[in-house]
C-alpha cells in the first residue's frame, strides 16, 4: 500500500490506522476466504468502500489464543452466528483502526455447534454503518486511550451483545459449517496461522525499515559532532572517529542490511509454501510456523535495542522528540509484544525444535532450517577453529544444537521423573528459549553469509566488498554477543578469540571512510527521517535551534505561568 513501510512512516509517524487493513484483513480473506467469498469481499477491501481490522487480542488474553472467550453460537433455525462477549475479559483489545476508522472487522471467535465447542475461527463482521458510522446494534466499541507509541493508529476495544451474523460471514476455506451446524474440520490447524505468518514476514522488514532510519539519524549526526579530542595537539575530531563510537553504529547498519535480506528471503518461501499448500502439501508448514515465529521475536527485541543503542550514541541531542528517536523508539518496541508476546514465540520455535532433535537421532529427513542438528548428533565436539565467515556460522550453528541437545534431555528427564508434558516443558522454558533464541541467530548468521555474497557477486568490486564487510561484521558481532555460549560448546581458546576481537575492529576501521554513504545508499529524504539530527546537509544546530523555536514554551516573552504563579511565590514569604 501506499502508505506502508518507509513512505508510510514519513507521512504517518505515529502509525497509519489503514495498515491492519492492509496488512491482516485483506490477506486473511485472501488467505481463509473460500473464492466464493473472496470474490464478495476483496473488491470493497480492495478499494477501501469498507475499512476492515483484525479482532484477534482480548482484554484478558493475547498471544495464547486458544484462550480467548468471545462465542460464535451457530443458530440454526436462522443459520446465523451469534457473536458474544461473556465476560469484560472477552471484550477484544487493540485491534489497530478499530476505535474510530474501521466499520468491518474479521473477529476471531470460540465457534460453538451443536453444543460443541470447535476452537476459534475467523468471521468477518460489520462494525458501524456503511454510510453513517454509528455502531452497529449489540456492538459496543471505543478506543483503548493514550500508549507509549503508535498514537495514530485508534487502537480500540470491541464488545458484542447477541451481535447476529449471515452463516456465510465466516471465512470457510479451511473449516467450515454446514446449513445443519454440521462442523466440517481444516485438514491441519496450523492453516489458521497463515494471517499471522503473513504479518511476522512483513514486521521483519519493518524492523529493517526502523534500524535503517535511525543508522541514518546517527551516522550523519556523528560525522557532524566534534568532540574529545583523540590527540591533544590536534583539533576535536567528528565522534565517529572514535572506536567506541563506532562500534555503536556499524553493527545496526549491518543489522539493517541483514534483516532486510532475511526478510526478502523468508518472503520466497512464504510464497513457496503457500502455493504448495494450495496443492494440499503441508510439509513445510510447521517450519515456516517455526520460523517466522522466532525471527519475529529476534528482529524485533534486537531492533528494540538498537534504536536504542543509537539513541544514546546521540549523547542528549538523542533525547529530544526533533531527534525522531522517541517517536521510532515506541514504534519500534511496541513489535515487542504485538502480534504474539516474544517469550511465548521462542516456546513456539522450542517445541518444533524438540520434535527435530527427536527427528535428528532417528535420523529421520530434516527441514532445511534445522539441518544442522545432524552434526551434533554425529560429532561431540567442535572441528578446529579457523576464524573464517563459514566456521563462525558453523560455530554459531553447533553451539544452537547443543543448546537445543540440552533442552530436549532435561525435558525428556522430567518426565522420566513423572512430570506431564506440560510441566516438564513449563521447567525448561527458560532452556527451551535459550535454544530457539541461538537457532535464530544461527540462522540468521547462515542466511547472512549465502545472501550477502550472492547479492555481492551482482555489485561492483568496490560495493560488493563493502557490503561483505557489513555480513562479516554481522556475523563477528553475534559471536563476540553470544562469546559464552561459543567458549562452552565450541571450544574456543583465548587466542580465537582475541582473533574474532582484532578481526572485528579492523573491520571498524575499513567501513569508517564508506559509513555516511551507506546510510545515504538506504535513500530516506528528510521529509522521511523527520529529524533534525540526521538532516542530509549536516546542519544539525542550525536545525536543532530551528525546532526549538517552535516550542509553545516559546511563543511569548514572558510566560503566563510567571504572572499566575511564579511571581507570587518569589515574592511571597516562605
Amino acid at each position: 500500500a501506499l502508505l506502508g513501510g518507509l513512505l508510510g512512516s514519513g507521512v504517518l509517524k505515529e502509525g497509519n490506522p489503514l495498515s491492519v487493513h492492509y496488512v491482516m484483513f485483506l490477506p486473511c480473506i485472501l488467505g481463509q476466504g473460500t473464492t466464493e467469498q473472496q470474490f464478495e469481499w476483496l473488491p470493497k477491501a480492495w478499494n477501501c468502500n469498507i475499512i476492515g481490522t483484525y479482532a484477534q487480542t482480548e482484554l484478558g488474553h493475547g498471544t495464547f489464543i486458544r484462550g480467548l472467550e468471545t462465542r460464535a453460537d451457530y443458530d440454526p433455525k436462522t443459520k446465523e452466528f451469534v457473536i458474544n462477549s461473556p465476560t469484560l475479559t472477552s471484550y477484544k483489545w487493540w485491534p489497530g483502526g478499530l476505535g474510530h476508522t474501521a466499520n468491518y472487522a474479521i473477529v476471531v471467535a470460540q465457534l460453538h455447534t451443536k453444543g460443541q465447542c470447535h476452537g476459534i475461527h475467523p468471521f468477518i463482521v460489520q462494525l458501524r454503518d456503511e454510510e453513517t458510522h454509528v455502531p452497529m446494534p449489540g456492538i459496543t466499541i471505543g478506543e483503548i486511550g493514550a500508549k507509549v507509541g503508535m498514537k495514530g493508529v485508534n487502537n480500540g476495544y470491541l464488545g458484542f451483545k447477541n451481535v447476529r451474523i449471515p452463516l456465510k460471514n465466516m471465512l470457510m476455506k479451511n473449516a467450515q459449517v454446514l446449513e445443519d451446524g454440521t462442523y466440517v474440520k481444516a485438514p491441519a490447524s496450523v492453516l489458521t496461522y497463515g494471517t499471522m505468518m503473513f504479518v511476522r514476514v512483513v514486521i521483519i522488514r519493518d524492523m529493517a525499515h526502523s534500524l535503517a532510519k535511525c543508522s541514518t539519524i546517527a551516522t550523519r549526526y556523528s560525522a557532524v559532532r566534534r568532540q574529545s579530542p583523540i590527540d591533544p595537539n590536534k583539533p576535536e575530531p567528528q565522534i565517529i572517529d572514535h572506536v567506541t563510537q563506532q562500534l555503536k553504529l556499524f553493527p545496526q547498519i549491518a543489522k539493517t542490511i541483514v534483516f532486510r535480506l532475511t526478510a526478502d528471503y523468508i518472503w520466497n518461501v512464504y510464497n513457496q509454501v503457500s502455493s504448495e499448500l494450495e496443492k494440499g502439501n503441508l510439509e513445510r508448514l510447521p517450519e515456516l510456523h517455526a520460523m517466522t515465529c522466532c525471527l519475529k521475536a529476534v528482529c524485533t527485541a534486537d531492533a528494540a535495542a538498537g534504536v536504542e543503542q543509537l539513541r544514546l550514541s546521540c549523547g542528549g541531542h538523542g533525547y529530544m522528540e526533533s531527534s525522531n528517536f522517541p517517536t521510532i523508539y515506541g514504534m519500534t518496541t511496541a513489535a515487542c509484544t504485538y502480534e504474539g508476546e516474544n517469550t511465548v514465540l521462542l516456546l513456539q520455535t522450542a517445541r518444533y525444535l524438540m520434535k527435530a532433535w527427536g527427528q535428528a537421532l532417528r535420523g529421520e529427513p530434516l527441514g532445511p532450517t534445522v539441518e544442522y542438528l545432524r552434526e551434533a548428533v554425529k560429532y561431540k565436539t567442535f572441528n578446529a577453529w579457523d576464524g573464517s565467515q563459514l566456521q563462525m556460522v558453523r560455530a554459531l550453528e553447533y553451539a544452537a544444537a547443543r543448546k537445543v541437545k540440552l533442552a530436549y534431555e532435561n525435558l525428556e528427564k522430567r518426565k522420566q521423573y513423572g512430570m506431564g508434558q506440560e510441566d516438564a516443558a513449563n521447567a525448561t522454558a527458560i532452556e527451551l528459549c535459550s535454544a530457539a533464541d541461538m537457532h535464530c541467530r544461527a540462522f540468521l548468521a547462515h542466511t547472512t553469509l549465502n545472501e550477502i555474497e550472492a547479492n555481492a557477486k551482482t555489485l561492483s568490486p568496490a560495493l560488493g566488498a563493502v557490503l561483505r564487510q557489513l555480513g562479516e561484521l554481522y556475523i563477528i558481532d553475534t559471536c563476540l554477543n553470544r562469546l559464552g555460549d561459543l567458549l562452552r560448546f565450541a571450544n574456543l581458546t583465548e587466542k580465537n578469540v582475541n582473533d574474532v576481537q582484532a578481526r572485528l575492529e579492523e573491520l571498524l576501521t575499513k567501513l569508517r571512510p564508506n559509513a555516511v554513504g551507506i546510510v545515504d545508499g538506504f535513500d530516506i529524504p528528510d521529509t522521511i527521517l523527520s529529524s533534525a539530527l540526521g538532516v542530509h546537509d549536516g546542519n544539525v544546530y542550525e536545525k536543532l535551534y530551528e525546532e526549538a523555536k517552535k516550542s509553545p514554551l516559546n511563543q511569548e516573552p514572558v510566560n503566563k505561568s510567571f504572572n499566575l504563579y511564579l511571581k507570587p511565590f518569589m515574592k511571597s514569604n516562605l
